[in-house]
């Protein structure tokens, strides 16, 4: 009785300091890097340290108490949080970490969840022979993968939860030389009983019948069989390491518990979820096996779910109790999955809290659709501010300008002004339906130089058209440049083009401001009033008299002095322009209807169609792009938060990167602080130019690549390492994609993704019937008007231009005119 009373104070006793102790604990959460990996030594430092970690504390403190918690949980917006619970007096050993700067430690409040609807709990215990281990699991690929897709796919709207917490307690001496001992002598009982077996004769001496009438004698059993004799069994030798096996050392012995709960709003789901928690644990599973503590009878599970043992797990969940089941030894060793986080080598589900779904009118790019570990399917988004620059790679037709379609509708959607250039012409059809919208139409425009009938409507651009108010030298500079890039012209191969183009573009330039000075921007030159100025005396002499004495000095002194073939590099190019009526049309008029610096101020939705791919129509889209340049430039004259973001879609950028241009380059690297931002789409990476595919690669926030040749892929699954290999990419089926994104400064994926199409995205937003509207309405906001009218224009402007230098200047001459001689050479 007295006894009885003393052992119930002393476990009161106990109860109490171990509450006090338990009350007090310190919680860190492990953040590794997305580079992060462990080596065997340095789980093993770091699952020291826990275990010391585990045992600090008062000296009052109970055994029991004595623990360290490692808590896994997911719930839906973390994939798999790692967090370490401990005595408040081990925070300054667990501070830091033997993983060095690839985890940081961060100091987090306690877990605080309401108590869930439906819970489903589980013990699971380490089970079979003493001593034996459980398998030993390589890091590669992480022990904790089973665990993850286990947890993947909770839904946090339904309150879902799933943790795993392994509580680790330092083996008590007393307590392991206890268990030790308890160990060898029943492997000697059991080795006494094969050896008193084995003195016996054979069971199968005789034939059946003798066998089994020897079986069912009694005296058989007593020893007394007729003539056998007697002899003592002679048990085999043990040795005391094998047969303790773990248990044979001490040092990175702990005591183990591992508990599991799993909460939902909805029962099912969360026994469900436990179920494959339990899957999830045969990873582990050798001689030794973490099993689940508990009795089924048929449907029924009487276990931690049911009283009287729900309390019990509630306790010991709550406070980190330590109640190990018997025999719950292991080595560090054995643990090495659970004392790290998840490493590099882990694939960890992509939740919508690491990238949001797309939804029509939110600031979001849709960028393809992911199947999540449930096998909901979605619409992955990146926010239109992180995403500045984006590469897509593949072969035709696999769904590279689709995606495109989408994301330029979305942006339309969005009131950001974009110019999506097309050289096949066909993607403006696609998009009519999905743009024909009353707050956009007004925004839309169309530049198509596709046309073909003498009543199509073309809009028209002049690159020396000064209305706009720019400054003369950037827009002579875009020109210039824009000829230099696609001929291959530099200062070492062609100086003498390029100093003859320059002045040629300046001086019509200065008479350009000079005609929208007073108020006369008809009579502007274009282009194709360079030859007269270069090869017509009599029109050279009218422009060089509006210019400044300084520019003057150049066509006196050393236009004469030029060779008569010089001009052949100069002239060749702009004839081959002028041969096409459409291009001629459409570069020949005086005021521009298409300007993209309106249209980036504005907010635009420009589409521009390009007439082809050729070596011509390169020259007219390399004055294009350097346009794009000088425009996305010229908005330093704006505070940077008037300057209304503006996306470039370039399809079929080798065409728009052609001879040792670096255009696209310097778009990437210098225009995201002015609001613009680029989307490129290539079948072959490695014929871009090394400067565009350098400065591409560098900042990209999305890149993409569809299937292809092995050596064409490399190029963008080289930037992800050894996450994708390029076989792994080669035989995707068409619209499936490899991605990788940037939300909100973090890099996300490579994932695969199917590509969006337009009708699955935007099908309620289509107005076909609004389709011919929207066409009127983009060739009025782009100026066009029929191409007979347009071509008239073009060659009329000659007469236009003459007309007006005529009217500012009267020339007296008294000497010979500049350049008379060169100039009637090619008269």
């Amino acid at each position: 009785m007295l006894g009885g009373a003393l052992f119930a104070g002393w476990e009161v006793l106990q109860r109490r300091l171990a509450a006090e102790a338990l009350t007090g604990r310190t919680c860190l959460e492990l953040v590794p890097t997305a580079h992060f990996e462990a080596e065997p030594e340095q789980i093993w430092r770091q699952g020291l340290q826990l275990v010391r970690a585990a045992g600090s504390g008062p000296w009052w403190v109970p055994r029991r108490a004595r623990s360290l918690r490692v808590r896994l949980r997911a719930d839906g917006e973390q994939p798999l949080s790692y967090r370490i619970e401990a005595p408040v007096g081990a925070h300054a050993l667990l501070s830091t970490t033997s993983y060095g700067a690839r985890v940081e430690v961060r100091q987090v409040p306690p877990i605080s969840d309401k108590g869930p609807d439906h819970a489903a709990r589980a013990v699971f215990t380490l089970r079979g022979r003493p001593g034996s281990r459980l398998r030993d699991v390589p890091l590669d690929p992480d022990p904790l993968q089973p665990l993850i897709d286990a947890v993947a796919g909770l839904r946090a709207e339904l309150g879902e939860t799933a943790e795993v917490c392994v509580d680790l307690s330092p083996a008590p001496r007393w307590h392991l030389a206890a268990y030790r001992w308890q160990t060898v002598r029943k492997a000697r009982e059991a080795a006494r009983r094969e050896a008193r077996w084995l003195t016996r004769e054979p069971v199968g001496a005789g034939g059946f019948p003798q066998s089994l009438g020897r079986l069912l004698d009694p005296a058989e059993w007593r020893g007394s069989a007729r003539g056998q004799m007697v002899m003592s069994p002679q048990p085999r030798r043990l040795d005391p390491d094998k047969v303790l096996g773990k248990l044979s050392t001490g040092h990175g012995l702990v005591r183990v518990q591992v508990l599991v709960r799993c909460a939902s709003d909805e029962g099912d789901r969360a026994q469900a979820r436990l179920a494959r928690v339990a899957a999830a644990m045969d990873v582990w599973a050798g001689v030794s096996r973490l099993t689940q503590a508990g009795l089924t009878l048929g449907p029924w599970r009487f276990g931690p779910d049911r009283r009287p043992w729900r309390g019990r797990f509630d306790e010991q969940w709550s406070t980190g109790l330590m109640r190990p089941a018997r025999g719950g030894w292991a080595h560090i060793e054995e643990l090495a999955g659970f004392l790290k986080p998840a490493t590099a080598t882990a694939r960890l589900p992509l939740l919508e809290t690491d990238m949001p779904t797309y939804s029509v009118g939110a600031e979001l790019v849709p960028q393809g659709w992911y199947r999540g570990p449930g096998g909901r399917e979605r619409l992955l988004a990146t926010h239109e501010d992180d995403t500045l620059f984006e590469i897509q790679s593949g072969k035709a037709g696999w769904g590279k300008t689709t995606r495109a379609e989408v994301q330029a509708v979305a942006s339309a959607h969005n009131n950001r002004g974009l110019a999506f250039v097309d050289p096949h012409g066909d993607s403006f059809t696609a998009v009519a339906r999905y743009l024909a919208h009353d707050d956009i139409i007004d925004r839309v425009a169309l530049v198509d130089l596709t046309v073909r009938g003498d009543g199509d409507m073309l809009a028209c651009w002049n690159p020396l058209d000064m209305s706009g108010g720019q400054p003369a030298h950037e827009v002579t500079a875009a020109v210039v440049d824009g000829f230099a890039s696609t001929l291959g012209w530099s200062d070492v191969s062609a100086p003498r083009a390029l100093t003859i183009l320059t002045k040629a573009v300046e001086a019509l330039v200065a008479v350009n401001a000079r005609a929208v000075t007073a108020q006369t921007p008809q009579a502007q030159a274009t282009l194709f009033q360079i030859p007269g100025l270069l090869t017509n005396p009599v029109l050279r002499n009218l422009v060089v008299a509006q210019l400044p004495a300084e520019a003057k000095e150049w066509w006196a002194r050393s236009f004469p002095d030029l060779p008569r073939d010089a001009l052949h590099i100069v002239l060749n190019p702009l004839e081959r322009l002028g041969a096409n009526p459409v291009v001629r049309a459409f570069l020949g008029c005086p005021v521009s209807g298409y300007d993209i610096r309106r249209a980036m101020d504005e907010g635009q939705v420009l589409w521009i169609c390009p007439p082809g791919t050729g070596p011509t129509n390169a020259l007219l889209v390399s004055l294009l792009v350097h346009d794009f340049l000088r425009a996305g430039l010229s908005r330093r004259d704006l505070p940077e938060k008037r300057r209304r973001p503006f996306r470039f879609y370039l399809d079929e950028m080798i065409s728009l990167d052609q001879g040792e241009s670096d255009v696209l380059a310097q778009i990437t690297e210098q225009l995201r602080k002015f609001g613009c931002r680029l989307h490129g789409m290539t079948q072959l990476m490695h014929r871009l130019t090394p400067a565009t595919r350098a400065a591409l690669m560098q900042n990209a926030s999305c890149m993409s690549t569809t299937a292809g040749s092995v050596e064409a892929i490399s190029q963008i699954t080289g930037q992800w390492g050894d996450a994708i290999a390029p076989r792994d990419v080669a035989g995707l089926a068409r619209w499936w994609h490899y991605a990788s994104f940037t939300v909100e400064g973090k890099r996300i994926g490579p994932l695969l993704v199917r590509g969006p199409a337009l009708d699955e995205v935007f099908d309620n937003l289509a107005e076909p019937s609004k389709v011919k509207a929207l066409r009127r309405a983009a060739h009025r906001n782009a100026g066009a008007r029929p191409l007979t009218e347009r071509t008239t224009e073009a060659l009329d402007q000659d007469k236009a231009l003459h007309a007006f230098l005529t009217s500012q200047t009267t020339p007296t001459r008294t000497t010979p005119a500049i350049g008379d001689t060169l100039g009637e050479a090619y008269a």
